[in-house]
């Protein structure tokens, strides 16, 4: 359709624009809210239909992951071996060994963490890896069940 036979080319200059006397048509209540407002209410088809995936967790992320925050590389344990066979990298605050570089000499090292290629080169460069037991998540107890109360079993719901 040509632009000249648009109804918005009769309207300008209208203020309006066929909406009413007193602001009708401007406002963000009349499209539902700002933003995704309503997207469990009002918009669910709308959610359904082009935002399927929007809610819900991401299955790929897990919610108790580990997060190394300090982590040194195979090439950087030559400045802190320096006349040392042994090294304690949890005593000097790293989380986690990683595998890039190259390892020349034979050295024993505790680490929480390390990664599988970092521990092949320590060990072909004839030294040893001991990976220390990781810090464990301690899970929540359920209460017990009151004196005189059933204990419910975990498929019944209150």
């Amino acid at each position: 359709m040509a632009s000249r036979l648009r109804k918005v080319r009769r309207l300008r200059g209208s203020r309006t624009h066929g909406w009413g006397q007193i602001g009708q048509h401007r406002r963000t209540g009349s499209k539902g809210g700002s933003g995704m407002a309503g997207l469990h209410k009002h918009k669910w088809s709308y959610t359904v239909k082009y935002m399927p995936d929007h809610f819900g967790s991401n299955k790929w992320h897990p919610p108790n992951r580990v997060i190394a925050h300090r982590w040194i590389n195979l090439n950087q344990l030559g400045k802190l071996a320096v006349a040392v066979s042994e090294l304690d990298l949890a005593g000097l605050g790293y989380d986690k060994l990683l595998g890039q570089g190259e390892v020349h000499v034979a050295l024993k090292v505790r680490v929480p963490r390390a990664s599988s290629t970092a521990i092949e080169k320590i060990k072909a460069a004839g030294g040893s890896v001991e990976v220390l037991e990781p810090t464990v998540i301690k899970e929540k107890k359920k209460p017990a069940a009151k004196p005189g109360e059933k204990a419910q079993k975990p498929s019944q719901k209150k």
